[in-house]
């Protein structure tokens, strides 16, 4: 099923706003810690350099995290924060083949960015970090048309990042993958609805990289986007599991 943007006029207004302020962006003025004093990571977009032995679990989440991934759930995009006020990270796409399988095989992976102050397990509206946790993953859309993805799809080019952000950061939204916090599901990844209040934040979304940190988001490259898109399927009920290494095993 598609969805067009058009019939969602009225809600696309007014998540303008919160766009702006959650996962958009403006400049990256603001002084981060962009990496460990090394070079930028080499993409790994292969996916035959990311494939590894069976897993049982996702490598490097503990008990915690992992309990919280749904039984039913046969795709987990993991992202490794490189720390908690760090902003890159390394997405992982694990896949099983089977419901009756019980092992996690290593897909796909890609370099990354999540917010300019890291990572937090309190989010709070506008505080540049990124939530730790384990997501769902239902809504996808963004300006460009749809590319095959099997998540329902909404384009709308209300989702355009404004031109009085750095040119950089123009097609941040080309592609979307709402993160399930603090969102109603089955709704644009734009929609406004924020069930646990406005001061929680929300707008957490998995968008287009512009090579550095986010206001909340976690970014990677366009065919990154594009191979998730195609991938991701409600059938195999996806989640994101998201933060920095230490709170991820904790």
């Amino acid at each position: 099923m598609r969805r067009a943007g058009a019939v969602r006029a009225a809600v696309v207004a007014a998540a303008c706003g919160v766009l702006l302020t959650s996962c958009g962006g403006g400049s990256d003025n603001a002084t981060t810690k962009d990496d460990h004093g090394g070079s930028q990571r080499k993409e790994a977009d292969g996916g035959a350099n990311a494939r590894a032995a069976d897993l049982k679990r996702i490598p490097d989440v503990g008990d915690r995290l992992q309990s919280q991934i749904p039984k039913n759930s046969r795709q987990v995009v993991a992202v490794y924060g490189d720390g908690e006020d760090w902003v890159k990270s390394t997405i992982v796409l694990y896949t099983k083949s089977s419901a009756s399988d019980d092992t996690w095989e290593k897909t796909r992976s890609w370099s990354g960015h999540n917010g300019k102050k890291g990572w937090t397990t309190d989010h709070r509206e506008n505080d540049k970090r990124s939530p730790v946790g384990v997501f769902t993953l239902t809504d996808a859309g963004g300006v460009l048309p749809d590319p095959g993805a099997k998540l329902p799809y909404t384009q709308s080019s209300s989702m355009q990042a404004p031109h009085y952000w750095p040119k950089t950061h123009w097609h941040d939204f080309d592609y979307v993958i709402a993160i399930d916090y603090n969102r109603a599901k089955g709704t644009p990844p734009n929609d406004p609805t924020r069930p646990q209040g406005q001061s929680k934040g929300g707008s957490i979304w998995l968008h287009m990289d512009h090579g550095s940190g986010t206001s909340g988001c976690v970014s990677l490259s366009k065919s990154g986007m594009e191979y998730l898109l195609r991938t991701l399927d409600p059938k195999q009920h996806p989640v994101v599991v998201m933060g920095d290494r230490l709170n991820l095993k904790a």
